[in-house]
């Protein structure tokens, strides 16, 4: 985009927008105030509590233990559609469970086991802390060795940097499929081919890409992924994660947690654990049920938007916020901090600022937009296709352009909150 970027505009794009539409089944109780953080936390669907209230009155007041009966396969059901609408797997190959932390180092402790003679766990030195921080307490615990590659901040990781970490004694390599400070987004068929000709795993995180980023896994010869369902998937806060195996490892890969839930002939109540050679042994225990319950009309919505549509608006916005950051932001001392190519990206967009913390607070506080920081000196914005707005977009960096060159943030402190 070049020259002046009027509000015009946006109103134009958001009137041939097929997803205009969307954005009305959700919940929105702060009209006045614009929520750019859905890659942190997606919105409440507008069906959600009707439907968690039958589960509640229904299922779980009348039906009681009896409801089981159509509980039981719910986490498996959630995963086939995950599998189709998108994560592009087969089905029974993806299923609903834990945390994403957890599955995380469920399906690590898995390819670890599976590749014993091989010492070397590989990692992004500036991946999302948890992810890295499961892997050093797995080497810690096994005697192993992490390899650190230090990918670039603002673009994301080099493949040729890949290419050089990777020899015969790596056994696992753990990436996210779009980096959660920078949204830069890489390339999972030839990771997984470079991986694979070294005789290594790969295990995904998909985390900010499951939602607005089209994902085929089965294409792409994906082995091993994990992801939440609470960012673009609006799931609700702390909603369980999901996980995928190739269905080709299920019988030769066997995870560290041994639970009823992955158990064969599950209420025979076996002695010795013997799971099956099906997804669900990769699951635990009995599930949050509610939690479980809240994914499904809010995965409907994704079902319905379909997520090829869902990329190409998520695209437009952050070409609309880049756009807006370079005319507006970059002259009161932003710097962008994304890949510039839309292409390349996921559905978020950040900005470095010397004072991004305290601008934040102030656009929170009293600024009317909502987004998020993180380390170092970033302002994340995150749009999200399924209920953001062009215009949404147009007045959030209008606000923030006008709260900065105002100086609304400076009287507020720079000792930064326990929640950025």
């Amino acid at each position: 985009m070049t020259g002046p970027i009027g509000r015009e505009l946006a109103e134009e794009l958001d009137s041939a927008d097929p997803l205009a539409g969307l954005r009305d089944q959700f919940v929105n109780s702060e009209p006045a105030m614009i929520y750019l953080d859905g890659n942190s936390l997606g919105r409440l669907p507008a069906a959600t509590p009707a439907f968690l209230d039958r589960v509640v009155r229904e299922g779980w007041g009348t039906g009681l233990v009896r409801s089981w009966h159509t509980w039981i396969d719910w986490a498996n059901r959630l995963g086939d559609r995950l599998a189709e609408h998108v994560l592009g797997a087969r089905p029974g190959e993806v299923v609903v469970s834990d945390s994403t932390s957890v599955n995380l180092f469920k399906l690590a402790s898995a390819a670890l086991d599976a590749n014993p003679k091989r010492r070397t766990i590989v990692i992004d030195a500036e991946d999302f802390p948890t992810n890295r921080y499961i892997m050093q307490g797995l080497a810690d615990s096994r005697g192993l060795s992490v390899r650190t590659i230090r990918s670039d901040m603002d673009n994301g990781l080099e493949p040729a940097d890949l290419r050089a970490a990777l020899d015969d004694d790596v056994a696992l390599v753990v990436l996210s499929l779009v980096a959660y400070r920078c949204g830069a987004l890489m390339d999972m068929g030839t990771v997984n081919d470079m991986a694979r000709r070294a005789g290594a795993f790969v295990l995904w995180d998909v985390s900010h890409a499951a939602g607005v980023v089209p994902i085929d896994l089965d294409a792409a010869g994906a082995d091993l992924a994990v992801g939440c369902t609470y960012k673009y998937l609006n799931g609700g806060p702390g909603s369980p994660a999901f996980l995928y195996v190739r269905r080709e490892l299920h019988s030769v890969l066997r995870q560290p947690i041994w639970g009823w839930f992955g158990q064969r002939d599950q209420f025979d109540m076996g002695v010795a654990y013997d799971p099956v050679e099906r997804i669900e042994r990769f699951l635990v225990s009995t599930p949050p049920l509610l939690s479980l319950a809240a994914i499904d009309p809010a995965l409907t919505l994704i079902e319905e938007a379909g997520v090829d549509r869902l990329r190409d608006k998520g695209m437009r916005l952050t070409r609309l916020v880049a756009a807006l950051g370079e005319q507006w932001l970059v002259p009161l001392g932003f710097r962008l901090a994304s890949p510039a190519d839309p292409r390349v990206r996921g559905s978020h967009v950040s900005f470095e600022h010397p004072d991004a913390w305290r601008i934040c607070r102030a656009l929170a506080t009293t600024g009317g937009v909502v987004c998020d920081y993180r380390m170092p000196d970033r302002l994340r914005i995150g749009p999200s296709p399924a209920y953001t707005s062009f215009v949404d977009v147009w007045d959030a960096m209008d606000r923030i352009r006008e709260t900065v060159a105002r100086g609304d943030h400076e009287h507020l402190p720079h000792a930064r909150a326990q929640v950025t």
